[in-house]
C-alpha cells in the first residue's frame, strides 16, 4: 500500500456502514436539497434588552388616556372595547412588526397561512362577546329557533374535516378505529358518555360545569377539586386505562396545552372535552385566526404601533408612566396615561411592570409551526385528504391544509401547516435546545414525520419555513387553574389592569378576548372616576 493511501480504520468502516444504512432507511433525504426555507420566530434580541440594563433615557414624550401593552388578541380586544365606549385616545404597542400574537399569519404566492392559532370552535349562545364579534364580521348571520348562532357556511370547515393515520392507512375522524377491539370500543363509548354527563351536569350554582370563557364555569367545590389531580390520574381513577383512549386524551392535551396527561390539570383536561357542545365543528380561514386579529387591528390605524418594546410600566400619583423603545432606532418615548392595560404574557409582564415579580406557577410550552409549500403532494392510502391530518402515536400534532377552504378548483399547489408541541421534559431545557437547532434539522424532523404516512412527499415540497415559539402557550398544570398564583395575577395594581389568555390558563381566542375586554373595562372605570 502506498504511503499516501488513506488508511481504512475500523472507525471509518463503521462510519461508511452507518451512512449506507442511513441512506437505505431514509432514501428520501437525498431528495431534499431543492427545498428552500427559513427559520423564524419572535423578536428575541429586543426582548433580551429588558434584562440587559443600561437602556437609553427618553428622548420623546407623549400623553394618552390608556396605554395597551401587547397587540395580540387580548390587546386588540381591549382596544375594541374602548372604542365601543367612545374612547379613542389610546395607544396599542406591539413588539413584532405584525400584530396578532400567536394568531399571527403569513402570506405567500399560493395561500395565506397561520403561524399559530388556526381555528375557532363554534361558540354557543352564552359566548356573548365572541358571537357579537362574529356578527360584526358577517360570520354569524342570525339565530335558529333555539337561539343558537347560525354561521356563514363559507367559514365553517368544509368536509372532510379530519383524518388520522393509523396502522398503515388513513381513516376518517380523529379516533383510531382500525383493529379496535370490543373492549376498546366500550371504553371509548364510556368516555364519551362521561364527558356528556359533565356537559349536562346540574350544578349547585346553576352554571355549566365547564364553559368558555372559563369564568362561566361552575364554582362547585367538587368540580374545582379536580384541579388538584393530573388528567392522567383522573383517567386511571375512572378506569380509562386503554392505550387508544389515553392516546386520544393525551393528544388533546398536547394540542391545546402543549402538555402531557400527567402534567395537565384534570379540570383543564375535562374542560377540553366538556366545555363545548357535542358539535365539534370549527370556523377556519386560510390564515387561521389571523383572519380575526387582522380585522381587529385594521380600525386602529396610527393608534397601533408595531416594533415597540415596552421597557417599563409604573403607577404614579396621577396615573401611569411607561417607557417604550423603538426596536429599529433604539430611541425611547415616555408615555403618561391615566390607566394601562397589560396584555402581555405573565413572564413578560413580570419584567415590565414595576414590582410585579415572576411567578414560577406560570409555565409555557415551546412549539414549532412549519409552513410547507407543495406541488402535487401524495394523498396517502385510505381516507381522502382532510383539513386536519393527524398521526396516531406520532410525535407531532399533524398538519392542517391552508388551501382547504378554497372555493372551486384548488390547483396543483398547496400549503400545509405542521404543528409540533414540545410536551416532554422541562420547558426551559426545550427552549434552550430549540434555540440551537438549525433549519435543516427542523426540515428533516418535519419531513421524516410526514414521510411515514405519505412516502415521497419530500419531492413535492418546494419551500419549508419554520417558526419557533419558545413560550407558545400557557400550560394548565395540576393545581394551577384555581391556585393562588393565577387568582392573584387577576387583580389589578392600582390603575394597571392585566388582560391576557394565560390569566385563564388556556391559550384560546375566547379567553384572550374575555381578558382583554375585562381589563379595558377596568381602565374605563379609572377614566370615569377621573372625569
Amino acid at each position: 500500500m502506498a504511503q499516501d493511501s488513506p488508511r481504512l480504520t475500523r472507525r471509518a468502516l463503521l462510519a461508511a456502514g452507518a451512512a449506507a444504512v442511513g441512506a437505505a432507511v431514509w432514501p428520501w433525504r437525498d431528495a431534499r436539497g431543492h427545498i428552500e426555507g427559513s427559520l423564524l420566530g419572535p423578536n428575541k434580541t429586543a426582548g433580551h434588552k429588558l434584562r440587559a440594563g443600561s437602556l437609553p433615557a427618553p428622548s420623546a414624550f407623549r400623553k394618552s388616556a390608556v396605554l395597551i401593552a401587547g397587540g395580540g388578541a387580548a390587546g386588540l380586544s381591549a382596544a375594541r372595547r374602548l372604542r365601543q365606549a367612545g374612547v379613542e385616545d389610546f395607544l396599542v404597542t406591539e413588539l413584532e412588526p405584525q400584530a396578532g400574537g400567536n394568531a399571527r399569519w403569513g402570506e405567500g404566492p399560493v395561500s395565506a397561512y397561520p403561524w399559530g392559532a388556526h381555528y375557532l370552535p363554534l361558540p354557543d349562545a352564552g359566548s356573548n362577546a365572541v358571537v357579537e364579534l362574529l356578527k360584526e364580521y358577517g360570520v354569524v348571520t342570525g339565530s335558529d329557533a333555539a337561539g343558537r348562532p347560525v354561521f356563514d357556511e363559507r367559514w365553517l370547515c368544509h368536509d372532510p374535516e379530519e383524518r388520522i393515520f393509523s396502522h398503515g392507512r388513513w381513516e376518517s375522524g380523529l379516533y383510531p378505529s382500525v383493529g379496535i377491539s370490543s373492549v376498546e370500543e366500550e371504553e371509548r363509548g364510556r368516555f364519551e358518555a362521561r364527558m356528556e354527563s359533565f356537559r349536562r351536569l346540574k350544578t349547585k350554582d346553576g352554571r355549566p360545569a365547564f364553559a368558555v370563557p372559563m369564568v362561566r364555569s361552575s364554582s362547585d367545590p367538587e368540580l374545582l377539586a379536580l384541579d388538584a389531580l393530573s388528567f392522567g390520574d383522573w383517567l386511571t381513577r375512572e378506569g380509562f386505562t386503554g392505550e387508544r383512549i389515553r392516546w386520544y386524551a393525551d393528544y388533546a392535551c398536547r394540542d391545546d396545552f402543549g402538555a402531557r396527561l400527567e402534567s395537565t390539570s384534570a379540570w383543564a383536561g375535562i374542560h377540553y372535552f366538556a366545555a363545548r357542545g357535542a358539535d365539534d365543528s370549527v370556523l377556519t380561514w386560510p390564515e387561521g385566526n389571523g383572519w380575526l386579529v387582522k380585522r381587529l387591528a385594521e380600525p386602529l390605524e396610527q393608534r397601533l404601533k408595531t416594533g415597540v418594546l415596552v421597557i417599563r410600566v409604573e403607577e404614579t400619583r396621577s396615573g401611569v408612566e411607561a417607557d417604550l423603545m423603538d426596536v429599529d432606532t433604539g430611541s425611547v418615548t415616555r408615555v403618561t396615561a391615566k390607566s394601562a392595560v397589560i396584555a402581555l404574557p405573565r413572564f413578560v409582564a413580570a419584567r415590565v411592570v414595576a414590582g410585579l415579580g415572576v411567578s414560577a406557577a406560570f409555565q409555557y410550552a415551546p412549539w414549532t409551526v412549519s409552513n410547507l409549500t407543495l406541488e402535487d403532494p401524495p394523498s396517502g392510502i385510505g381516507a381522502e385528504p382532510a383539513w386536519d391530518n393527524v398521526f396516531y402515536k406520532g410525535e407531532s400534532l399533524g398538519y392542517v391544509v391552508a388551501t382547504h377552504q378554497k372555493m372551486g378548483p384548488r390547483g396543483r399547489s398547496t400549503v400545509w401547516t405542521h404543528y409540533h408541541a414540545y410536551a416532554d421534559g422541562e420547558p426551559a431545557a426545550q427552549r434552550a435546545s430549540l434555540e440551537k437547532t438549525p433549519w435543516a434539522a427542523h426540515r428533516d424532523r418535519v419531513l421524516d414525520d410526514l414521510e411515514r404516512a405519505l412516502p415521497g412527499v419530500s419531492s413535492s415540497v418546494r419551500r419549508l419555513d419554520v417558526w419557533t415559539w419558545g413560550h407558545g402557550m400557557i400550560r394548565p398544570a395540576p393545581g394551577f387553574m384555581f391556585g393562588k398564583e393565577r387568582l392573584a395575577a387577576l387583580r389589578p395594581r392600582g390603575r394597571i389592569h392585566f388582560g391576557h389568555s394565560d390569566l385563564s390558563g388556556f391559550s384560546l381566542f375566547e379567553e384572550a378576548q374575555y381578558r382583554g375586554i375585562k381589563a379595558a373595562e377596568g381602565a374605563l372605570t379609572v377614566l370615569t372616576k377621573g372625569a
